[in-house]
């Protein structure tokens, strides 16, 4: 009869082999994961830089670019046909204020934070911070929620769509209207 030290030492080596196992398995897939991420990025900024390409050449009057065509085969295909606003809205750059122009150039993350300052002057409420917005949009207030609202009202206040009167307080930019147009 084996004794209860030898079992015990069986099983703890079957189950460190076990783990051992799994962590070679776990590395494997860490692996694949890192590639398959890293995959994903490029075709997101190949998705992107078509995307750059499109509105760019509708914006000097030239149109689609020839053989940015294969990159609109996906939206071709659920249905929907590309348009130039679309692709406006897919990008995360904002464009220079000027008198006439629509919050439709932006994205609809850049129009929710209008929207909220706009509501918040017709209102008479004042610049509103960060934190609001978060609470607005039902966001988690967190850091790295409010942080990603900050950057993005910090880039609407250099293109010249909004304001900050006060470090950390945002409003509307005198002249910026209501979304169907730029006054």
């Amino acid at each position: 009869m084996p004794s209860v030290v030898g079992l015990l030492e069986q099983r703890e080596v079957a189950a460190r082999r076990r783990v051992d196992e799994l962590r070679e398995e776990a590395d494997r897939i860490q692996a694949e994961l890192a590639v398959a991420e890293r995959e994903w990025n490029e075709w997101a900024i190949a998705r992107s830089r078509v995307g750059e390409v499109l509105v760019s050449g509708n914006e000097t009057g030239q149109g689609p670019v020839q053989g940015a065509g294969a990159a609109s085969t996906a939206e071709e295909q659920a249905g929907r046909t590309p348009s130039a606003p679309e692709a406006a809205k897919a990008r995360s750059q904002v464009p220079v204020w000027r008198e006439g122009l629509a919050w439709l150039a932006l994205s609809v993350d850049y129009q929710r934070i209008l929207q909220v300052a706009g509501d918040r002057v017709r209102l008479g409420q004042g610049p509103l911070t960060c934190q609001e917005m978060a609470a607005q949009f039902g966001m988690d207030v967190v850091p790295a929620r409010v942080e990603a609202l900050r950057s993005k009202a910090k880039r609407l206040v250099a293109r010249g769509w909004m304001a900050e009167p006060a470090p950390g307080r945002f409003t509307l930019a005198a002249g910026v209207g209501g979304p169907g147009g730029g006054s």
